[in-house]
């Protein structure tokens, strides 16, 4: 099971991750390792799909359209949870001490460590209890980002869902359901957190 749960996880993560050359070449391998697993890669089909046959400016520049310019589909967790508030920078500081306390050497790239497919990684190819610890920890946000794609008939919904479906529990009916279960909704104060970088740099020392 937990093999399985990598394999999601890294596959999420990369599909997640702003397109480029590079994650192209990876899908024959997300494809090969899915296919080790029963149903593990209906719900990434369509989005690699689209990685083998769609124009790689035309993949970007959806990526930006979609992920980057506006909130609608925000990738990072502590978003949905804190907004742009002051205390948001001890919830960074915490996804930062996950890290550190993996003993391992986390490269953020200039990245936000609640960035998506960081922690999916993270989860992946270095700790993989302290990893869904963080994601069980903000499942309403994965929640929001689910549905926010659902909304707008994206592709990685389906991926996204299937991360839900590798934690515990079962997945809210609707967003009022998350909200009632998380008691939140983003905060809008602003203390003017430096603008991120839309592509993922690898994890170092995974």
């Amino acid at each position: 099971m937990s093999r399985k749960v990598q394999v999601t996880f890294l596959a999420a993560a990369w599909c997640l991750s702003y397109p480029d050359e590079e994650l192209r070449g990876r899908v024959p391998l997300m494809r090969a390792a899915l296919a080790e697993f029963p149903h593990a890669a209906a719900p990434f089909a369509a989005v690699l799909s689209e990685l083998e046959a769609t124009e790689l400016t035309v993949l970007q520049a959806r990526y930006v359209q979609e992920f980057d310019l506006g909130k609608r589909h925000a990738l990072h967790l502590s978003y949905w949870t804190d907004g742009d508030t002051r205390r948001r920078g001890e919830v960074l500081g915490a996804f930062k001490q996950a890290y550190r306390d993996s003993g391992m050497l986390v490269d953020t790239g200039g990245e936000l460590p609640d960035f998506l497919p960081m922690v999916l990684e993270f989860a992946a190819t270095v700790d993989l209890q302290a990893g869904r610890d963080l994601l069980q920890r903000y499942r309403p946000s994965l929640e929001l980002i689910k549905f926010g794609l659902r909304r707008d008939a994206l592709p990685h919904e389906s991926i996204v869902q299937a991360v839900c479906d590798a934690l515990p529990g079962a997945s809210p009916a609707d967003e009022q359901a998350v909200m009632r279960m998380a008691g939140y909704g983003p905060p809008v104060e602003s203390v003017g957190l430096d603008p991120y970088d839309p592509r993922l740099l690898p994890l170092k020392g995974a």
